[in-house]
């Protein structure tokens, strides 16, 4: 414990300088200036203030619009139904979800799983706690975790320090799911506050606060049953949670804390390409091994099965919220995390004696009737321990007069207090009980973001102009040394093995203006400017010689502005329909530009001169909105220039292609998606709710690409991780208030790995396939304090694999009392 509160000291000592001067600004200006920004506002009613909640940021209306003299909804109903983008008058298409929604519909264990069923969203959510899940969109993949932002109440949680689905994944467990009030995903690039990486999608969670006391106790269990290979075992989870909130005058707050104990399926298999070396006598014969195709169709023999991840995670939230007067509020918020996760290996292979066989330092062995090295099976087998603590913070401080004038400040800091992974190297299974190891120590790693924005309204929340515009900055920082150890599993670190490292920091301006040119006409415009910097950037590898190699990385600078706009025709009180246009640059993560590859003994640098992803996006949207439902349909395209993507090339001086991150000349993607939903359809209490999407995502030009198979080429194929197909239907049938039974249904087509679209085999390990899964759940509201759910996810048992091999059948119970 004293451990770690050291450690929090030194991470707020860093983020000091940042934090310091903003917060005493802000003091300064609670104290000084905010009696003239509020006016006459401390005369307000309470409840007019409660009005106020409901109509922030709502579409202007214009004198003689339909509508225009209705009477105001309680703040209550119309913050339930209104999303992120409404209430800030963001251009973007949006789909959301509520926690009442959520609750009755979904089998929720951790906050991603809210978004399973919102239009051309996939989480690749591996098991039950898996914290390397990025979210894909309906023009990006699986492996973009940098081209879409993930935010709660502002803060962001996407990690920008790199663009893959292993450490640049977001930091979703920092958000409890008792925490969520609502989610939002909002779709390309189109409003002027986001950065680039908006360009895929923009998730914004909403978490809550309480009006009165409140409380819960809660308890989720999952269990999956999976079999495949030579894998056949049960995998239970358990979570539990508590929540605390009241508001006693003019302060609020919020306290949760969970627990999660959770076991995964495996997440990797070992493979042998196919020997064509029949083996000779007197070799040990060596049974087990199934045969397979990889993913290019090559022959190969399935080994064993690693990564059965047993995970212990740790969660810890605290928000308090002070309205210093009606119209002026700061909250603060602060999130701990910590996971203790080990995992280990399984052999298929046995011996003559039956017993399990894992390789050997050297020799060969008899599989099939063919020769194998001892040593390249040994290499398939490891243990690794991952030790994590990871501490959020922010601030934020706002006003809501609904005046001519508002504004807020957001400050936030991310730090990683600990992030250590040991991974054996030695041989299995005495490696179970140390020996030989790495260690990568990603400590120190973080971000700080600090964001202002002010709305003005000049003739009023009614006016022809409600405009809004802002500052941003951001710094992040990776650090990943990776160590030798003569014991991975307590040992300290010995020899620098590998070393990566560097920070990008961003600063920006931008505007917007929400225009109601006519009654029914209203248009957005706006623009971004930014400007972008990485620097100390570093790199160290130990080749193969044992001899190591440090390269010190040059700076570079970049900027560019992103223009905006939108109309929306609102046809008539049902109908509307918006035309989209943005540009967004999406400038390179530290991982992708510092990245070193090997080519035989050398490491070198790759490239750190790698251009921004620039994008021109475009959507037409047709909605009808009714009482009792809503429908769309969008037609959608992009284009990207520089995209950043990892292929084979060649790099001056060597001959051997290597795979490493760099500019695609130009992709496009052009699409379609209907989505909609309607309640009591044929019988009361019926709603049904779903999407489909259809994407042709090409690449156009690649002049980098250098083939490794005959004949293969990149222009024409389909962009890596885009499917062409998607969609997702829910039916919940509530008969009355205690009720709600949901079958839902997710498909994905399959999809490429490759810019070459090699990948030719998805049914295999590192294929990606496409899947048909359904899910249902029953959730009951017991009485007025208990509640309890019940529910399967992949009802069907469809095994497929998304590069690793993912979940099946799976069951949950839950059970919650709230005070």
């Amino acid at each position: 414990m004293r451990t770690m509160l050291n450690k929090g000291a030194a991470a707020l000592r860093e983020a000091a300088p940042a934090f310091a001067p903003t917060l005493l600004t802000l003091a300064l200006m609670g104290i000084g200036g905010i009696a003239h920004a509020a006016g006459g506002a401390n005369e307000i009613s309470e409840a007019n203030k409660a009005n106020e909640t409901g109509t922030d940021g709502s579409r202007a209306a214009a004198p003689g619009q339909d509508g225009q003299d209705a009477p105001s909804l309680p703040a209550v109903s119309v913050t339930q139904t209104r999303s992120f983008a409404e209430k800030q008058l963001l251009p973007q298409t949006t789909a959301g979800i509520t926690r009442e929604e959520a609750t009755a519909t979904i089998n929720v264990m951790n906050a991603e799983d809210t978004l399973k069923y919102l239009p051309d969203v996939l989480v690749r959510k591996r098991y039950i706690g898996d914290t390397q899940a990025p979210m894909a969109t309906r023009t990006t993949g699986v492996n973009a975790s940098a081209r879409s932002l993930i935010y709660a109440d502002d803060v962001l949680l996407s990690t920008l320090v790199n663009n893959n689905n292993g450490n640049g994944s977001p930091q979703w467990f920092m958000v409890a799911p008792q925490q969520i009030e609502r989610v939002d995903v909002m779709y390309g690039p189109f409003a002027a506050q986001y950065p680039g990486n908006s360009y895929g999608a923009v998730a914004q969670i909403t978490t809550r606060m309480p009006q009165k006391f409140e409380g819960s106790i809660e308890m989720n269990a999952a269990i999956q049953r999976f079999k495949l290979y030579g894998t056949s075992d049960t995998e239970p989870s358990q979570q539990y949670a508590v929540t605390l909130g009241d508001r006693v005058g003019k302060l609020s707050w919020w306290f949760n804390a969970g627990h999660l104990n959770s076991f995964s399926q495996p997440i990797t298999f070992g493979t042998l390409s196919q020997s064509t070396t029949v083996a000779g006598p007197g070799l040990p014969v060596i049974g087990g091994a199934f045969a397979d195709r990889n993913r290019s169709g090559g022959a190969i023999q399935v080994i064993g099965a690693g990564n059965f991840v047993h995970t212990l995670q740790d969660n810890a939230a605290l928000k308090l919220a002070y309205d210093f007067t009606p119209v002026l509020r700061a909250t603060y918020a602060l999130g701990y995390w910590q996971n203790s996760a080990k995992a280990g290996a399984q052999s298929y292979l046995s011996t003559a004696a039956g017993t399990p066989y894992y390789g050997a330092a050297s020799g060969n062995v008899n599989i099939g009737g063919y020769s194998y090295s001892a040593g390249t099976i040994a290499g398939q087998f490891s243990s690794s321990h991952v030790e994590q603590q990871h501490l959020m913070q922010s601030l934020k401080v706002e006003t809501h007069t609904q005046g001519v004038f508002d504004w807020e400040a957001v400050l936030s800091n991310f730090y990683y207090l600990q992030d250590q992974n040991r991974q054996s190297t030695g041989l299995y299974p005495a490696a179970i009980g140390g020996g030989a190891g790495r260690i990568t120590d990603m400590g120190g790693t973080g971000w700080t973001t600090l964001d202002l924005k002010g709305t003005w309204r000049p003739q009023g929340v009614a006016g022809a102009h409600i405009a809004s515009f802002g500052a941003h900055f951001d710094q992040y920082k990776l650090n990943s040394p990776t160590y030798n150890t003569g014991d991975w599993l307590s040992g300290g670190a010995g020899a620098l093995y590998s070393n990566s490292l560097g920070k990008t920091r961003t600063t920006a301006l931008w505007l917007q203006d929400v225009w109601r040119f006519a009654p029914r006409l209203q248009a957005t415009l706006g623009g971004r400017y930014e400007t972008w910097r990485a620097y100390d950037g570093y790199n160290y590898n130990l080749g193969s010689n044992g001899a190591g190699v440090a390269i010190h990385q040059p700076g570079i600078d970049k900027s560019g502005f992103s223009p905006k706009a939108s109309l929306t025709w609102d046809a008539t009180p049902m109908w509307s329909l918006t035309g989209s246009f943005g540009k967004a640059l999406r400038f390179p993560t530290v991982g992708e530009l510092y990245q070193s590859v090997q080519t035989g003994a050398t490491y070198l640098q790759a490239n750190p001169y790698l251009e921004p992803e620039s994008v021109l996006a475009g959507e037409l949207a047709l909605e009808r909105h009714t009482d009792s439902g809503k429908l769309r349909l969008s037609l959608f395209n992009e284009y990207v220039s520089n995209a950043l993507i990892s292929q084979t090339s060649t790099i001056p001086g060597f001959a051997t292609p290597v795979s490493f991150t760099q500019n695609v000349g130009k992709t496009r993607q052009l699409g379609v998606e209907l989505a909609g939903q309607q309640d009591n359809v044929g019988i009361r209490g019926l709603t049904l709710s779903g999407n489909v999407t259809y994407v042709d995502a090409t690449i156009l030009s690649d002049p980098g690409y250098v083939a490794t198979t005959p004949g293969a080429s990149a222009v024409g194929k389909r962009v890596p991780y885009v499917p062409a197909w998607r969609g997702t239907l829910a039916a919940t049938y509530r008969p009355d208030n205690r009720w709600a039974y949901t079958l839902a249904a997710r498909y994905s087509g399959r999809v490429y790995a490759t810019v070459d679209n090699t990948d030719i085999n998805p049914a295999t390990y590192q294929g990606f396939q496409g899947f048909f899964v359904m899910d249902a759940r029953v959730n009951c509201q017991i009485d007025q304090h208990w509640s309890a759910s019940l529910g399967v996810d992949n009802l069907n048992n469809r095994k497929y694999f998304l590069y690793h091999p993912f979940p099946q059948r799976t069951f949950y119970l839950g059970l919650k009392y709230t005070i």
